[in-house]
């Protein structure tokens, strides 16, 4: 089996895209909530959200038309593009049948699917505009990557909503590990949209100004958007053309208890965790940051801070959430949490959780590092991420020995 390792990330986030920015972003918390601006919010009594005020797709991309493709497409591509010149890999010295793609996502292009319903509301199935329709499959996200990088191998989109990027991680690690590609980019994409916003409002998880994450007073997610791909080689690719290497992907465990449409489960999360650790070969005590899926709702912090006791038991290592900086990114969250895990080992800190005020008696013995990063020599970090109707995925992520 070979050993799988980082060398280039590529965000496209509310608080930096790039490298660069978004690491400043996680030393100072920053928040990247603002007024919703993609769609008419003003029927809402919530009007925030974690958009991407600054992304220019057309600066960033370098094949694929623009106009050609949905929002959450361009987001995907542009984080690709940020990861391969991160990486400083020439695309010419790998054959591109070796080089692939795995894209994770909630809602896909949900921003066009309402754009194209509004045209059929308004003036039947003839009103609706071809091109905008070629746009729809959510398949085109992993295809935009692959047109953009000009690859020819896997090329994928998993669409198992707010755990599909270490789904998404997981398959390309599969894929390097066992010979079957030599680079992968792998990681998740989504847009703020109006269904999902209204969703989470029905459902009464969403939150009016500030994403809390572990506070006593937490009530609820802000939603959020962006890409984020992990460009992941190969060691032995990776040192035979001189490649700076961020960290290593020890392994993953993925289950689905199916227990609940919405609610999360302790058991199985904790199952999770522990089909994590065996895979990566670390024990609990290995364990020095866990970049947590802390959505911020009741019901999710309360499980899984429940479900990390279980698993780690008196010896709990720091928790945080970067969902409380750029909201609930759907099926890009755990994507951006892999990145902040991988920076974490690179630069020695913990990524804060913002907005913390009150602990909660039910959560004493959980650190969140609240409010300020934290200097800290990070070794290994579990990144987790779960999803509805009990989709679960944990990435193990180290430093290279």
């Amino acid at each position: 089996m070979n050993r799988v390792v980082v060398t280039g990330l590529g965000p496209v986030s509310s608080i930096g895209i790039g490298v660069s920015a978004f690491t400043d972003g996680l030393r100072e918390g920053r928040s990247g909530i603002s007024p919703i601006r993609s769609f008419d919010a003003s029927g809402f009594p919530h009007r925030n959200a974690g958009e991407v005020p600054g992304f220019r797709p057309e600066a960033l991309l370098d094949r694929i038309d623009v106009a050609c493709w949905g929002r959450s497409a361009q987001f995907a591509a542009a984080a690709a593009r940020l990861a391969l010149a991160d990486s400083g890999l020439d695309p010419a010295a790998v054959a591109p049948e070796r080089a692939g793609v795995v894209v994770g996502t909630t809602s896909g292009e949900s921003v066009v699917v309402e754009a194209v319903t509004a045209q059929q509301v308004e003036s039947g199935f003839g009103g609706m505009d071809p091109d905008l329709l070629r746009q729809v499959p959510a398949g085109r996200l992993a295809h935009a990557v692959s047109t953009e990088l000009d690859l020819a191998g896997e090329s994928l989109t998993l669409a198992t909503a707010c755990s599909a990027s270490n789904y998404a991680i997981g398959y390309a690690y599969d894929m390097l590990a066992t010979g079957e590609a030599e680079v992968m980019f792998a990681g998740g994409a989504d847009s703020v949209c109006r269904w999902a916003h209204a969703g989470f409002y029905r459902l009464g998880a969403l939150t009016a100004d500030a994403c809390s994450p572990f506070d006593r007073d937490r009530s609820g997610i802000l939603t959020g958007e962006g890409g984020a791909i992990l460009m992941l080689e190969t060691l032995d690719h990776a040192r035979a053309r001189g490649a700076r290497v961020y960290a290593e992907v020890l392994g993953y465990g993925v289950n689905c208890d199916a227990n609940h449409p919405v609610a999360p489960d302790r058991g199985s999360i904790a199952a999770c965790m522990r089909a994590a650790h065996r895979n990566a070969s670390v024990k609990p005590a290995d364990v020095d940051y866990i970049c947590a899926h802390g959505t911020g709702t009741p019901a999710n912090d309360s499980v899984e801070a429940q479900a990390i006791f279980d698993v780690f038991g008196d010896r709990v290592p720091p928790v945080s959430s970067i969902k409380s900086m750029m909201g609930h990114t759907m099926g890009a969250a755990s994507g951006f949490g892999a990145i902040a895990g991988t920076l974490a080992i690179a630069h020695g800190f913990l990524p804060p959780t913002i907005n913390w005020a009150n602990p909660d008696p039910a959560l004493s013995g959980l650190d969140p590092v609240p409010n300020t990063a934290r200097q800290a020599r990070v070794r290994v970090v579990q990144n987790n991420g779960f999803a509805f109707g009990g989709n679960n995925a944990i990435v193990l992520i180290g430093a290279v020995e």
